[in-house]
């Protein structure tokens, strides 16, 4: 099962109302499972480096089946894996990015956001998330 266009609409549409009640334009990425783009929302304001960064977090969301910063501690200097990150084509291992899944728990995409504080791009994508 793939996320359909009226889900990644409903993702954006959560993802879209919560960025704008934290006053924060960003970039909404949705990709199915296999990371192709399903939809990408660019609000006025958002600055356009974070198209790329939102893709990445979705990416890195999607090919895990985690949340984006999950990745981080596989990564990280120290860790298991360090060098993890240039993997992929390289990955995005900071928060952001959420898979989403279907009631069986299978992955069927995933949401990336990027244009605010890290912090405030999880919140964002995690009101996106929530809306499946």
């Amino acid at each position: 099962m793939q996320v359909s266009i009226q889900q990644a609409s409903e993702v954006i549409s959560a993802a879209e109302a919560k960025a704008r009640e934290l006053g924060v334009p960003v970039i909404i990425t949705v990709l199915d499972s296999g990371c192709h783009i399903k939809a990408l929302h660019r609000m006025d304001g958002a600055p356009l480096g974070s198209i790329d960064i939102s893709m990445g977090k979705a990416r890195t969301a999607a090919l895990f089946s985690c949340n984006s910063e999950d990745v981080w501690e596989f990564c990280k200097p120290g860790a298991p894996a360090p060098g993890l990150e240039n993997s992929n084509g390289g990955l995005t291992p900071f928060a952001g990015g959420i898979s989403l899944k279907a009631p069986d728990g299978s992955l069927i995409g995933a949401v990336g956001v990027s244009g605010g504080a890290v912090y405030q791009d999880k919140e964002i994508a995690q009101a996106g998330a929530s809306a499946l």
